[in-house]
């Protein structure tokens, strides 16, 4: 059995329910390995299953995504090999150690910190697969970016941007608004003190964007679906604001708005999908196309202020914790 600190909750709730404790990991089995992770990324899905808002038997120990070294490796396993640093999705990344199977895991090149790695796997994958498959991204397109200074909306600014797309951000304040534009954005939109819709209107003419990637939910849905031009598209793939109330789907035929609410791992589900899509991120980070901002990094027993801070709205860029 493998000793480690994570974090777990017990029941859902707030930032107060994330309790560090000290567990017994199961040992791997031959399909499996163990890593020492070094550094774990906080993701707006972890704050989800912390609020009930996605089920999860309790007790749980959060996390989606880290990076770390491998320490040991079962029979079976013949892509890594102890020593190995690895970037990996799998769930229960909130630990010092983590029993996984390597289905979603890479190894990380030199050149490539594994701290860079873990701010950009889980973001960095959902911002190619959003503007892949979820809607294809093409130079010329109107694409409106919601919270365009967060982790998730600055690596959509700068993907969006290198294929030739006229990005708008949304922002809270002028420092998020340099930040967006910095990374990619060719106009920002103060929600705060503009008018999103009207702004969006006459950045367009008129017509409307192209696409909006919405990962904020229930407080910017409805503006979403004005902002959309005629055969728009609307991405919705997030519920940082809460979750979108049910909608009459007859809202879409005024203007034919095609809707899609994502599962990013329905998009990394066959091992070429994973293969494809990781191998381009690393391909991206490695030659400088794409750079994940960190805004911190925390100790692991200071997961619940990583928490609140994200919730705030008040960060920009990628939250880290270091066990």
């Amino acid at each position: 059995m493998i000793k480690t600190k994570a974090i777990q909750i017990e029941c859902t709730g707030g930032p107060e329910e994330l309790k560090l404790v000290d567990l017994e990991l199961p040992s791997p089995t031959q399909d499996q390995i163990v890593v020492k992770n070094s550094y774990i990324g906080v993701n707006y899905i972890d704050t989800y299953f912390r609020r009930g808002i996605y089920p999860a038997s309790l007790p749980y120990i959060l996390g989606r995504e880290a990076s770390g070294e491998i320490i040991e490796t079962g029979s079976n396993v013949t892509e890594f090999k102890k020593g190995d640093r690895i970037v990996y999705l799998h769930v229960g990344t909130y630990s010092e150690y983590t029993v996984i199977t390597p289905s979603h895991a890479i190894i990380i090149p030199p050149g490539i910190s594994e701290k860079v790695a873990a701010a950009a796997l889980l973001q960095g994958l959902t911002a190619l697969t959003l503007i892949r498959e979820a809607y294809q991204a093409k130079k010329g397109d109107y694409i409106l970016v919601h919270a365009a200074a967060g982790g998730m909306g600055l690596q959509l600014c700068q993907l969006l941007n290198s294929l030739g797309v006229h990005v708008i951000g949304t922002t809270s304040t002028s420092g998020k608004a340099e930040l967006a534009l910095s990374n990619g954005a060719e106009f920002v939109i103060n929600y705060t003190t503009e008018d999103v819709v009207e702004k969006v209107k006459e950045i367009t003419n008129g017509g409307g964007v192209d696409a909006v990637l919405d990962g904020v939910g229930k407080d910017t849905f409805e503006i979403s679906l004005e902002c959309v031009k005629r055969k728009g598209t609307l991405i919705s793939f997030g519920n940082a604001s809460g979750v979108v109330p049910p909608i009459s789907i007859s809202k879409l035929s005024p203007k034919n708005i095609k809707l899609l609410r994502p599962s990013f791992f329905g998009y990394i589900t066959t091992k070429a999908e994973w293969d494809k899509h990781s191998n381009d991120l690393i391909q991206l980070l490695q030659n400088g196309s794409l750079k994940a901002r960190i805004h911190e990094i925390y100790p692991l027993a200071e997961a619940s202020r990583a928490h609140t801070d994200l919730e705030s709205r008040g960060t920009t860029g990628k939250l880290l914790l270091r066990p």
